[in-house]
């Protein structure tokens, strides 16, 4: 991606300014993508990454090429959360979670024995970073034809309430398909 996408991006690409903005709504996949080269801690290198890359569809739009998939890091998702001023998420690609028995999801790094919940200043220090994992119940129901909250199992609004509380910002979108009645408002 060559222009900016976070929320200071905003007035360069459209011309308005930032404090004109009363809502900035996060957009984050219910797990987490990486593209290129650099640090990643939460990357899946087992059948279990490759079972989220193939129903996630994670494969370059241009080069077929696959990208990097890993189970939730709550560190990225809170700092990014924080330095754009998010009021509001959307989470996309639930449905791609359906049929795990189990989740994980990172909520704290271990750097050089440190404990942190803090995502790290530099790539080095990132490098360093092992996952402290919490483990969440999966759901094994399929999700893509739910149309509200409540339609949900019970273990898939208890991960959105997860991240919801740890993260401090409602989810307010989920996804739980392509098609755009698969978009739950709540």
């Amino acid at each position: 991606t060559s222009s900016n996408t976070g929320s200071a991006g905003i007035g360069a690409g459209t011309g308005v300014p930032l404090t004109r903005v009363g809502r900035i709504i996060g957009i984050m996949k219910a797990y987490s993508t990486r593209v290129g080269s650099g640090p990643m801690p939460t990357e899946l290198f087992d059948a279990t990454g490759d079972r989220i890359r193939t129903r996630g569809r994670e494969f370059g739009t241009t080069t077929g090429r696959p990208r990097r998939v890993g189970w939730l890091d709550l560190v990225a998702v809170r700092y990014a959360v924080q330095i754009n001023g998010v009021t509001d998420i959307a989470m996309t690609l639930l449905d791609v979670l359906a049929g795990f028995d189990e989740l994980k999801v990172c909520t704290a790094y271990d750097v050089r024995g440190e404990r942190t919940e803090w995502f790290p200043p530099d790539a080095d220090e990132l490098g360093a970073s092992k996952p402290v994992w919490t483990t969440l119940p999966g759901f094994t129901d399929e999700i893509s034809v739910a149309r509200s909250l409540v339609d949900l199992p019970r273990h898939a609004r208890a991960y959105i309430d997860f991240i919801s509380e740890r993260v401090g910002v409602p989810i307010r979108i989920v996804s739980v398909g392509p098609d755009r009645a698969q978009t739950i408002l709540s």
